[in-house]
């Protein structure tokens, strides 16, 4: 069969093992010279293929694309910038296919989440709709574990990892000071519409008493008094209480108790800082000192302590993309199927797009605990295998090593396009 170029972009916030991902697809299209020529990134997203502003991958040596796996950040540098409708935006959707016929490209793989899912599937019917041959894959990923099908989506375990680990650390050094300091601690994380990291916080503790004593889910209305009396009933019996609560945490009526007011590129609304805005109801309702914090982008960024499981499974659904690809499959995903529990095992499938865009995996309530405020064991069970295994990147004066790529720019062949 003819050889022809391929083209990989990151799309959306990026992860501790994104990269990894990337190193799986352009490590398993470098095994496969005859059917794959060169490989280019789009530099920050899909924003490099409508501005032909296209990274190419051949000038990186094997060695640099290999440390990707234990890099952290998005390489090639990714960007919140959604496709919309391809009847009112059809010219950048032609736009894409004209730099990818300018440069040969018919191997599309786009590592993100739902968005990048619907863009990816779009950008495949309209590409058969102009008859132009693109074989269009796309390569989860997500912190917020949100997508369908995938058992879970890479990036949320090492996510997983670090929440957990972090609420047992803060939680012994509450512990340790809540006789005369500090009685209430609330760690915000991610998750606006899905409860999935929140959970990942209720790991680090499991018999009665153990932090975190509560935590706050979106799927879950906000009631400020039952949540104050949980707290006050915690300081009361143990002396202290931790509290993990995701951002989109919110009221019965769906207001998002941080909600600033604006929207990001996505349309998305943007949430102003949902942890002050509960210790500050703690002080009001309860006068307890606290402390809080924002896990912000450490949670994503840590790839020092990523999953093992997590890398692997980045690693594995980006080579399998190629696979797909080669295989002439269009429009899929590859997805994490979980074979066993215990010993927990998995496999990759194929999951077609139209499956998996514009829909969003919420916690179920079966694994959300009765009262609200904690996991259920069904949920424990599920989660427990995706932070196991540690795989440390190598460190060099004490720092992480990390990936330093040349990201040599390809020729320009089309004429400048406004975004």
């Amino acid at each position: 069969m003819a050889q022809h170029n391929a083209f990989y972009a990151q799309s959306g916030g990026v992860t501790a093992v994104i990269n990894a991902s990337a190193c799986g697809v352009i490590e398993a299209c470098r095994r496969h010279p005859d059917r794959i020529g060169k490989i280019y990134a789009g530099h920050n997203g899909i924003i490099g293929a409508l501005t032909e502003d296209l990274i190419d991958v051949s000038q990186e040596s094997d060695d640099t694309i290999a440390a990707l796996r234990h890099t952290p950040g998005g390489a090639f540098g990714s960007c919140r910038y959604k496709l919309k409708d391809i009847e009112s935006h059809r010219a950048q959707y032609e736009r894409l296919i004209e730099v990818f016929k300018a440069h040969d490209i018919r191997y599309f793989f786009y590592n993100g989440g739902g968005d990048s899912a619907d863009t990816c599937l779009k950008v495949s019917q309209l590409s058969e709709k102009l008859g132009y041959p693109l074989t269009a894959i796309h390569v989860p990923k997500t912190v917020d574990n949100d997508l369908p099908i995938t058992d879970n989506s890479p990036g949320f375990g090492s996510v997983a990892k670090y929440i957990a680990t972090s609420t047992l650390e803060a939680s012994l050094d509450i512990a340790s000071m809540c006789a005369t300091s500090t009685k209430v601690f609330v760690l915000e994380v991610m998750g606006r519409h899905a409860g999935w990291i929140a959970a990942a916080g209720a790991l680090a503790g499991n018999g009665e008493g153990e932090p975190p004593h509560l935590v706050i889910f979106p799927e879950v209305p906000f009631d400020r008094a039952r949540v104050m009396t949980r707290v006050e009933e915690a300081v009361r019996k143990y002396g202290y209480c931790v509290i993990v609560v995701s951002e989109g945490a919110r009221y019965e009526d769906g207001t998002f108790l941080a909600d600033s007011g604006n929207t990001d590129a996505f349309g998305h609304r943007q949430l102003g800082g949902v942890a002050p805005t509960l210790a500050g109801m703690v002080k009001q309702d309860l006068g307890y000192k606290y402390h809080w914090a924002v896990a912000d982008y450490l949670q994503r960024a840590a790839r020092h302590l990523a999953s093992k499981t997590d890398v692997d499974q980045a690693y594995a659904v980006g080579e399998k993309a190629v696979e797909l690809a080669l295989e002439g499959k269009n429009a899929m995903m590859p997805a994490i199927k979980r074979v066993s529990d215990a010993p927990y095992a998995w496999r990759i499938e194929a999951a077609p797009l139209a499956e998996v865009a514009n829909r969003e995996k919420f916690m179920p309530r079966e694994y959300i605990r009765e009262d609200g405020f904690g996991i259920t064991e069904a949920c424990r069970q599920y989660l427990s295998p995706l932070i196991q295994g540690e795989d440390f990147p190598p460190f060099e004066n004490g720092l992480p090593k990390v990936a330093h790529l040349k990201r040599a720019k390809a020729e320009r062949k089309l004429p400048e396009f406004k975004l």
